[in-house]
């Protein structure tokens, strides 16, 4: 579906009250001419949870939480324990 748009002075344009709020990925593939898709943001210092090695670890760590329920700690013993 094409839709024209006037970029305003301050150099936006906008998507609609559908989009507000969301994230969006620009890719200006030649002069004068982008791809908007939506997306989602990862921060440089969370990328690391998305590999695939730290994907498998925090997969089994979740379904042992899942299999294993919380018990009450015994902070005296804790304490000698790391005495």
């Amino acid at each position: 579906m094409n839709t024209i748009k006037t970029v305003g002075r301050s150099g936006q344009i906008s998507l609609g009250k559908k989009f507000a709020g969301q994230t969006v990925m620009m890719d200006e593939i030649d002069t004068g001419v982008w791809i908007v898709k939506l997306g989602r943001f990862i921060p440089d210092n969370e990328s690391w949870l998305h590999r695939p090695d730290v994907q498998t670890k925090l997969n089994k760590a979740i379904a042992w939480a899942e299999k294993n329920s919380p018990e009450d700690t015994d902070f005296e013993a804790l304490e000698a324990r790391i005495k």
